[in-house]
């Protein structure tokens, strides 16, 4: 496959969030049904009878092509055949096959296998792991899923999962705190861009900038934050902490930017959420953990970015 293509193909399914079960299910079955019917595709012919579902939708031919791959695991049971937007999926894969037909020869079986890679990425993806322990302090439960993402980062090189871990802590913080909705989300990738946005959130005038490793170029920022009359806020590891004082005292800011221990950041509201009462610190953790998730379904392409929490 063309790289120009690969790279539309990428672009489409994180776009699409084509990354779980039931919409990989689809784009491996409706690439079967591009073989055999050819480019361009009738989405209405891929439709069942009664039009309420994926034409060949289903476990056995799911599993047919992940065998031909070498791929014995059940990817869903039902083939998301039961998922509630396959029929959108299929319709938004229909349309991108069709458009990428339309721009010249389409390799069906690089496709194919480009959907395999992100099965086999859906099959390894383990989601860190939070134990609620009635014996373990509120900021030991946060600093032990950055240290698993810090640990996985070791064994990827060129994958950020702390700095994604920790920016969508925050996020959910920010949303369990302010109410979902409160403040804009973005994917990490794109948060870590350069961009022209005030900070990775921006709530009233304050401009929160989350990161792992404080540097000059956030210093800057948040000095461009303070001419731009906005309040900026650092949220950072323990071990960043020293570092970014130290940097913002060498810029003459040390007295304008507040600092923040990732850790303390979050916990303190857990403490405040539950009422300072242990079923109620098992509850916020809860619901931390819930809108987390939420946040990384929505803008990441990861699944293991997820936090599963064992009580």
């Amino acid at each position: 496959m063309a790289d120009a293509h690969r790279q539309e193909l990428a672009s489409f399914a994180a776009e699409k969030r084509f990354r779980g079960k039931g919409p990989l299910c689809v784009a491996l079955v409706v690439t079967q049904h591009a073989k055999t019917m050819g480019l361009p595709l009738d989405p209405d012919r891929l439709l069942t009878e009664g039009g309420g579902q994926v034409l060949g939708l289903g476990k056995g031919a799911v599993q047919a092509v992940l065998k031909r791959h070498g791929i014995t695991r059940v990817l869903a049971d039902e083939g998301g055949r039961t998922s509630r937007g396959s029929l959108k999926n299929m319709r938004e894969y229909v349309a991108f096959l069709n458009k990428l037909n339309s721009n010249g020869d389409v390799d069906l079986e690089a496709i194919e296998t480009f959907w395999i890679e992100r099965v086999h990425e859906f099959f390894a993806g383990k989601p860190f792991k939070i134990k609620l322990d009635a014996a373990r302090s509120l900021r030991m439960v946060v600093r032990d899923v950055v240290a698993q993402a810090v640990d996985r980062q070791k064994t990827a090189p060129g994958m950020y999962y702390s700095g994604a871990v920790l920016q969508h802590l925050v996020g959910a913080k920010l949303d369990c705190a302010l109410g979902k909705g409160s403040v804009e989300h973005n994917s990490f990738s794109t948060a870590d861009a350069p961009s022209l946005r005030a900070g990775d959130f921006l709530i009233g005038d304050v401009a929160i900038h989350v990161t792992t490793s404080p540097g000059e170029a956030v210093i800057e920022k948040c000095r461009e934050n303070l001419n731009d009359g906005l309040r900026p806020m650092l949220v950072t590891l323990q071990r960043g902490l020293t570092v970014a004082e130290g940097l913002a005292g060498n810029a003459g800011l040390a007295d304008r930017i507040d600092i923040f221990e990732v850790e303390q950041f979050v916990a303190l509201n857990l403490y405040e959420w539950g009422k300072f009462g242990a079923d109620g610190r098992k509850t916020a953790v809860a619901d931390l953990v819930e809108r987390y998730n939420e946040i990384v379904d929505e803008f990441e392409t990861d699944p293991s970015l997820r936090i599963e929490l064992r009580r």
